[in-house]
């Protein structure tokens, strides 16, 4: 019991840091020392309001917890239990977001360069209307799909401070962060990290 009231204290203080002024262009929170720890998977932390980590060597990584939810477009089910042993990486965005707006191309451009290699994007769009995030994939094209989170509930189990939109988690093929980026990102910076990611020797099985 006070395990449960332990983790669902963890998710109260995660769902706290949820930027609720959507309108706000710039992007919204910072980075501080925020750290959340849930069932003993990956801890977050980000050192002195870093907007760039990385997290070196692969031995030190944790695995996330499972990340899944309803499609922006489809309404059926999707999560990282659909890409096992590639590359991931996940975009939190909201269409409300400016700073999501003008990373738009870049994530796309990065996306359609490796997807071949075996990299996959899963989106987590965050505080919206469902109807204007489906117009904003439209609009810019986007081909990877994205999970449909208004109230934050998948996002959570991220573990990452959820203050910071846009965010980008680059995750290797055992799905263990490899970097995060609390901010917008350029496809120089997420094409050379996926590359690195990439390169990485697959870990052997225990």
């Amino acid at each position: 019991m006070q395990q449960g009231r332990r983790v669902s204290a963890v998710r109260a203080a995660v769902l706290a840091l949820i930027c609720v002024v959507p309108w706000v262009a710039s992007g919204c929170g910072s980075a501080g020392d925020d750290a959340v720890a849930q069932g003993g998977t990956f801890q977050f932390v980000s050192p002195g309001g870093q907007t760039v980590i990385t997290y070196d060597p692969p031995s030190s990584r944790q695995r996330i917890a499972d990340v899944s939810g309803p499609d922006v477009v489809t309404d059926q089910t999707i999560g990282l239990d659909d890409f096992a042993g590639k590359v991931v990486v996940i975009n939190v965005w909201g269409s409300w977001c400016g700073p999501c707006r003008g990373e738009a191309d870049d994530l796309e451009h990065v996306y359609a360069q490796n997807k071949a290699s075996g990299v996959e994007f899963l989106g987590i769009n965050l505080r919206d209307n469902r109807q204007a995030a489906k117009d904003f994939m439209i609009d810019r094209k986007v081909a990877f799909p994205s999970i449909y989170d208004f109230a934050g509930l998948t996002l959570a189990a991220l573990t990452t401070p959820t203050s910071v939109v846009p965010t980008t988690i680059v995750l290797d093929r055992d799905h263990r962060p490899a970097a995060v980026f609390l901010k917008a990102i350029t496809a120089d910076e997420l094409g050379s990290t996926v590359q690195r990611v990439l390169a990485e020797p697959v870990a052997q099985p225990q």
